[in-house]
């Protein structure tokens, strides 16, 4: 039973005969791993949560991609939970992946600052990583994120080298990227001496719309609009469209992430890009490497902070004469 036990867990004091021996057995019987028993004698379940605040946006799913599969390959399963960007429910999620047993949790929640989300993660005892979100006070936790400023700040100077100097920004979403996007578009373009009015409400599709709207009502319309967020950019591009306005020619836009609307969009819609595949999967290493060490040696090495990027498109263009 100890030389079976030692095969089946990749113990190397092996011989390679009795490897040969025991695996031939568990093809011939289809012999299938008792992984509750395993985590039982082990004290962990080989499970990780990730308390998602809306999988309905790409953004998202692309995170949880990359950290499933990293964890997969470490023998980890993943259980997922979808807030659908209500607050009460991510501070549910937490308290229930936490009677779950789970051996860590990876955290992208509607709002990392709720008062219930806090005290949920308050009473947690495992490892925790937040995706893109700030550590509330009184948290110990991993985080990794993007660099959303600088990219923002290389759109507004985009704009600026094409002479725009009145811009609307619709910007939404959780705390961290809405914060460091305002502050990306505003200060670089305030320092050159241009108007940003900013448009802050909630993440949505319908947000994007109705921010929209009053833009094209106003009196004087910007030449340029920044939607901070791939969700209100949506909306944003369906108002305009609505309104029979030219993209480009009449307004110029810009928008946040490459999901298919931007790069099908004709013209071609000018984003700011980041890896959100690779988010998921570095917060996937950095949960790893406090569960079981896997990733241990490479600590270090492991980027706790990841770079976006302006893409220019056709989308943008000089202001139109008066």
């Amino acid at each position: 039973m100890s030389s079976v036990s030692r095969v089946l867990s990749n113990h190397p004091d092996v011989s390679e005969r009795m490897r040969m021996a025991v695996m031939e057995a568990v093809d011939d019987l289809g012999y299938v791993p008792d992984m509750l028993a395993q985590g039982m004698r082990r004290q962990k379940t080989f499970s990780v949560g990730f308390v998602v605040s809306d999988l309905a946006n790409p953004v998202l799913a692309s995170a949880i991609t990359g950290a499933e599969n990293r964890l997969r390959a470490a023998g980890y399963s993943m259980l997922l939970t979808n807030s659908e960007g209500e607050d009460e429910l991510d501070a549910a999620h937490i308290g229930l992946l936490a009677q779950r047993r789970v051996d860590g949790l990876l955290l992208s929640p509607t709002n990392e600052h709720y008062p219930d989300t806090v005290r949920a993660l308050r009473r947690t005892d495992v490892p925790m990583v937040l995706i893109d979100r700030d550590i509330p006070d009184g948290i110990s936790a991993r985080h990794v994120s993007f660099d959303h400023r600088s990219g923002m700040a290389s759109a507004a100077r985009h704009l600026l080298e094409l002479g725009h100097r009145d811009v609307a920004l619709i910007i939404a979403g959780p705390t961290r990227p809405l914060r460091e996007r305002r502050e990306g578009i505003e200060s670089t373009l305030r320092a050159a001496g241009a108007r940003c009015t900013v448009y802050e409400r909630p993440f949505s599709i319908e947000y994007g719309v109705r921010a929209t709207r009053e833009i094209l009502e106003r009196a004087e319309r910007p030449t340029a609009i920044v939607t901070g967020g791939n969700l209100v950019m949506h909306g944003s591009l369906r108002a305009l469209r609505e309104a029979g306005v030219s993209v480009g020619p009449e307004l110029s836009f810009i928008g946040c992430d490459d999901v298919a609307v931007a790069e099908f969009h004709d013209p071609p819609i000018a984003i700011v890009r980041r890896d959100t595949r690779l988010i998921g999967t570095v917060a996937a290493q950095l949960l790893l490497a406090d569960l079981d060490g896997s990733d241990r040696a490479s600590e270090d090495d492991i980027p706790t902070v990841l770079p976006t990027e302006f893409l220019p498109r056709s989308s943008c263009a000089p202001p139109p004469r008066p």
